[in-house]
């Protein structure tokens, strides 16, 4: 069974800093992109960054130089480093694996106060 499972979220003020992991289980992601999506009340899911199978990155305008992606491939534990924490980057976050087939993680809940 393929499992995509976040953790490190939590609350935090403005301007702190949180590391979200994304472990994978089940099969490799060789092949696939890795990236991480959130989703904040009554606003659709959107993207927030993501790293090819090539180790290309790419972000949401609103978190370039803010939020980091690393790992994936070859051990498949994906990472978003959060720095500079803002009120509207409050959402529940989403590991997504995307390539021949699409899974998501549960989501991992980040709060940022004021």
């Amino acid at each position: 069974q393929v499992q995509l499972v976040e953790s490190g979220g939590g609350m935090v003020q403005a301007g702190g800093s949180l590391r979200l992991s994304c472990t994978t289980s089940g099969r490799t992601f060789d092949n696939y992109a890795l990236g991480w999506w959130r989703q904040a009340p009554g606003k659709v899911r959107e993207f927030v960054a993501v790293i090819t199978n090539m180790y290309n990155t790419y972000y949401e305008d609103s978190v370039e130089g803010r939020f980091t992606i690393s790992g994936g491939s070859p051990g498949n534990t994906l990472y978003l480093q959060m720095n500079s924490l803002k009120p509207e980057d409050t959402a529940v976050y989403y590991c997504q694996a995307s390539g021949g087939f699409e899974y998501w993680g549960q989501g991992t809940q980040v709060t940022v106060s004021t």
